[in-house]
C-alpha cells in the first residue's frame, strides 16, 4: 500500500490482507473467537496484541481491521475502529474521551440522535456542554474555555445543510488544547479533508456513502493510533459497539465504488439544485453548491467546490404540502436514510428531527415544509420531471 495513492485508488486497495488462498475479494472471517497454538500464546496475546493478531471479534476481527485500515488510509489518519453503527460511533468518540466535570462545546445543529447524546446523555453524566451556532465563529470564540477538552460539530449539517469551516474552529479549539470531532456525513471521505484541515477525530456512519446501496449498517471513527486504541479500543471493546464481520466487508465493498457512485450523486444534486432554484412552490432550496448559499465559499476551498449529494426543499404550504410532494413522487422512495443509490426523500420535521422542540425546530430551520432529498444513481433528467411534477400536485 502507497501513501501517495489518490483517494479512487486507496478506497480500492487500502488495508488489504490475503489468506493463504491469495483471493482477489476480501475474504469474511466470519468468528467470535480465536484459537491459540499453546497456553503461553493465549496469555502472551491478552497481555499485547500484535498487528496480525485476535482475540475476539468484539476486540477486533481480520475483515473489520481491513475496512478500519483502508478507511484510516482514505481519510488520512493514522488508524480507524469501526463500530456497529454511526451513532455507535459518535457515542463512543465522546464518552470514551469525557468525563463528568470535562467542558465541551457543540454546534447546536446536530441529527436528533447526535443532540440527544450531547444534550441527555453527556449532560446525564457530568458533561458540561455549550452549544452554538456553527457558522459563528464569534460564538466559538465566546464559549470556547481554557478547560475546555473537545468541540463536536456536523461539517455539513442535517438537514439544513450549513457548512462549518473545520479549519477555523479547529484553530480556536486548537489554543487551549481542545479536540476537535467532526461529523462527516454529509461531506462524505470523496469530497472531505477534514484531518488536514484540524479536525483530530473524525466519524462516518458507514450505513451512508460508504455502503450506499441500502443493505448493511456500520459506523466509524478515524484518528490517531494513540486516540484509537488508547482511548477508544478500551471503551468499545467492552461495552460492546463492535462492526459484524459480515458488515465489515459490506462496507470494503461499498468503498470500492464509493468515489464513482459519490460523484455521480453530487453532480445528479447540481443539477437538480440549479433547476430548482426559485421554483414558484418553493420558499427556499438549500444545496452547499449552490452560489446563493452563504457557505459557498467555504464550500469552494474546504470542499473543493462539491456540494454533497444532499439538498433540502422548503415547500410552500407546510406540512400538508410538503405531504403531497412525498406521496406524488415515483422515483424518490420516502425513508430516513440518505447517500443511497436510490433517490431518498425525508420529512426531517416528523421523523429524523420529530424529538426537537417547536422552538429548536424555528432555530434551527427546520419547517414543516422542509424536505431532505438525498439524490440517487437515477437519470437526472427523470428525476428532475419527477420532482417538479410532484412540486406542482404539492400546491393543487
Amino acid at each position: 500500500m502507497s501513501e501517495s495513492w489518490n483517494k479512487r485508488t486507496q478506497a480500492v486497495h487500502g488495508g488489504i490482507r490475503r489468506s493463504q488462498y491469495n483471493e482477489v475479494s476480501e475474504a469474511i472471517f466470519l468468528t467470535q473467537g480465536f484459537v491459540y497454538e499453546n497456553a503461553e500464546q493465549a496469555e502472551a496475546r491478552f497481555l499485547e496484541c500484535g498487528p496480525d493478531e485476535f482475540i475476539y471479534a468484539r476486540y477486533g476481527n481480520p475483515t473489520v481491521s481491513m475496512f478500519e485500515q483502508r478507511i484510516a488510509a482514505l481519510e488520512g489518519g493514522e488508524d480507524a475502529f469501526a463500530t456497529a453503527s454511526g451513532m455507535a460511533a459518535v457515542n463512543g468518540a465522546l464518552t470514551s474521551m469525557l468525563k463528568a466535570g470535562d467542558h465541551i462545546v457543540s454546534a447546536k445543529a446536530l441529527f436528533g440522535s447526535c443532540l440527544y447524546i450531547v444534550e441527555n446523555i453527556l449532560t446525564r453524566f457530568g458533561v458540561d456542554v455549550t452549544f452554538v451556532d456553527g457558522t459563528n465563529l464569534d460564538e466559538w470564540k465566546a464559549a470556547i474555555r481554557l478547560d475546555t477538552k473537545a468541540v463536536f460539530f456536523e461539517s455539513m449539517s442535517n438537514p439544513t445543510l450549513e457548512v462549518i469551516d473545520i479549519s477555523a474552529v479547529a484553530e480556536l479549539a486548537h489554543a487551549v488544547g481542545a479536540m476537535v470531532v467532526v461529523d462527516n456525513v454529509f461531506s462524505t471521505p470523496v469530497f472531505s479533508r477534514a484531518i488536514e484541515q484540524g479536525a483530530d477525530v473524525v466519524i462516518y456512519s458507514a450505513t451512508k456513502h460508504i455502503d450506499g446501496q441500502g443493505r448493511a449498517l456500520g459506523g466509524v471513527i478515524i484518528g490517531t493510533k494513540d486516540f484509537i486504541r488508547g482511548t477508544v479500543e478500551p471503551y468499545l471493546k467492552h461495552t460492546g459497539g463492535a462492526l459484524s464481520p459480515f458488515n465489515a466487508w459490506i462496507m470494503l465493498k461499498g468503498l470500492e465504488t464509493m468515489t464513482l457512485r459519490v460523484n455521480a450523486q453530487a453532480e445528479t444534486a447540481q443539477i437538480v439544485a440549479e433547476a430548482l432554484e426559485g421554483h414558484a412552490a418553493l420558499e427556499r432550496t438549500l444545496y452547499p453548491g449552490l452560489k446563493t448559499h452563504p457557505q459557498n465559499a467555504l464550500v469552494q476551498s474546504q470542499l473543493g467546490g462539491k456540494g454533497g449529494t444532499v439538498l433540502s426543499l422548503d415547500i410552500k404550504g407546510g406540512k400538508e404540502a410538503a405531504f403531497a410532494f412525498l406521496n406524488a413522487m415515483k422515483i424518490p422512495v420516502i425513508s430516513n436514510n440518505l447517500g443511497d443509490a436510490k433517490s431518498i426523500a425525508t420529512h426531517p420535521a416528523t421523523t429524523t428531527h420529530q424529538r426537537l422542540s417547536d422552538e429548536q425546530k424555528d432555530e434551527l430551520g427546520i419547517t414543516p415544509g422542509l424536505i431532505r432529498l438525498s439524490i440517487g444513481l437515477e437519470d437526472a433528467g427523470d428525476l428532475l420531471a419527477d420532482i417538479k411534477r410532484a412540486l406542482d400536485v404539492s400546491q393543487r
